[in-house]
């Protein structure tokens, strides 16, 4: 294997699924580097779950080819199942078990496993040993999928949506174990609706519309792509300022809509904003809402595709 070949732990090439009409991945080009945590944005419908369930030999192309760890899940999935971990967005476990037991049942899955203890010590679920999983709070019911997902000692996890629905406490100790894991040299695939978590934890991200990626970089460098570093985003009542003279305040790169909301693209906040309530006061609009954050990737996915990364 070449030294190229040996740093890509997952390779998409031309990858294609549809649904009668629909087409849910369109010739899909992508590549995972060993030991990265890779993040797969995008908002429902993207095409995201099918690839990723194509990539977890869930489902099966109509056509392109999927190369995990230089293995096919075509002639090798015995072989591939050994190697990975996957953490699904819900997870049922058997209620009445303890947290011991069900680690203990995944755990006789694999041919090569984690032991129980150190399982728990990793997810920090040591106190919580024989506690049934039916008593687990929605945040250590997570860390025990995840730890279900480490159990095999994989060398490359898919987290889907891991943290969705817990607490900020929660999410941060989740966070915290994602980056143990990556230091740890594991290969992570990520998905996630929320953008912090995307900044916080992935090296590279892609970001899915309509089956294709539109977009792929570290999100520094995705958010350095607008070329601007605030947003402005307001609603009046009464007819909004007009693009073409919103375009003319000073410092606005660009101007969009979503919905009611007028979003400005802007370089200079300090000098943007006082411009901009003078148009509104001199034109007798009223503000029902007025927000004012730096640039992120859900900034940079509006501005690609005029939605955002959580709309159905």
């Amino acid at each position: 294997m070449s030294p190229a070949a040996a740093n890509i732990a997952l390779q998409i090439r031309q990858l294609r699924k549809a649904y009668g009409a629909l087409v849910a991945v369109d010739s899909l080009d992508l590549e995972v580097h060993t030991g990265e945590c890779f993040g797969l944005l995008g908002p429902n419908g993207a095409g995201k779950t099918t690839t990723i369930e194509i990539c977890e030999g869930l489902l099966d192309p109509d056509s392109g080819s999927v190369e995990l760890l230089g293995r096919d899940w075509r002639t090798q999935a015995r072989e591939l199942r050994e190697l990975l971990g996957i953490q699904l967005q819900e997870t049922t476990f058997s209620e009445k078990l303890t947290v011991f037991e069900t680690l203990a049942l995944f755990r006789s899955f694999y041919q090569r496993s984690a032991e129980v203890p150190e399982l728990l010590r990793l997810v920090q679920l040591e106190e919580k040993r024989d506690a049934r999983v039916g008593k687990l709070s929605g945040g250590q019911k997570q860390r025990l999928a995840l730890a279900c997902a480490l159990v095999g000692d994989p060398q490359f996890l898919f987290l889907d949506e891991p943290t969705t629905g817990l607490d900020p406490q929660a999410r941060r100790q989740l966070w915290d174990l994602i980056n143990q894991l990556k230091s740890g040299g594991r290969t992570i695939l990520l998905t996630t609706h929320y953008m912090d978590e995307a900044e916080k934890l992935c090296d590279r991200v892609a970001i899915m519309d309509h089956g294709r990626v539109i977009a792929l970089d570290t999100p520094r460098k995705l958010i350095a792509s607008l070329g601007v570093e605030h947003l402005v985003e307001y609603a009046t009542e009464g007819a909004p300022l007009a693009p073409a003279v919103l375009q003319q305040l000073r410092g606005v790169r660009a101007v969009s809509t979503v919905g009611e909301v007028t979003q400005l693209q802007v370089a200079e906040l300090h000098q943007t904003l006082p411009a901009l309530l003078d148009k509104l006061a001199a034109q007798g609009a009223q503000l029902t809402e007025l927000r004012t954050h730096s640039a992120t990737l859900e900034d940079v996915f509006v501005s690609l595709t005029g939605r955002h990364l959580r709309d159905e």
